[in-house]
């Protein structure tokens, strides 16, 4: 009996437990990410990163994206969907929703796909690299426009 007690209070402990705040990942040390929005080049930056609460698999994000000319701040949310834990190289999987204020023909919303790779050491129980890709559509409000888009934390 008390061995089936230690056992449903250890699987309760692994069914309770709380996802880590990695919400400092997303800021990518106060470096913009860069990439494509269709033929352009597009400058992401997250400023502010907060983890969700009530669902700690979900980030709040806020920022600001910079097409040509074009400044245009934008806030939504991350949802983190799978993990692989590996031996060296780990990876989360999520999926994004960025809405851009509403401003004119070049504003819209960014959907997509997430990745971040990264490498743990465990001597030093830090990470040593790590690379975060954005993958999905960009959508113009009025629906004229709908592009791909693609950035990541490498320049």
């Amino acid at each position: 009996m008390k061995k089936f007690l230690f056992f449903l209070i250890l699987l309760s402990s692994f069914t309770f437990a709380q996802m880590p705040n990695i919400s400092e990942v997303w800021l990518n040390k106060s470096q913009p990410y860069f990439g494509t929005i269709g033929p352009e080049k597009i400058k992401v930056k997250v400023i502010l990163s907060e983890q969700n609460r009530k669902n700690d698999q979900q980030y709040y994000l806020s920022g600001n994206s910079l097409v040509e000319n074009n400044l245009s701040k934008f806030e939504g949310k991350l949802t983190l969907t799978k993990y692989k834990d590996g031996k060296k190289r780990s990876v989360v999987y999520g999926e994004y929703e960025l809405a851009e204020e509403p401003h004119g023909k070049h504003s819209g919303i960014f959907t997509g796909k997430m990745i971040y790779t990264f490498f743990w050491n465990k001597k030093t129980q830090q990470i040593e690299r790590q690379f975060i890709e954005f993958v999905g559509n960009w959508k113009s409000y009025d629906g004229t426009l709908n592009y791909k888009t693609t950035w990541t934390n490498q320049e």
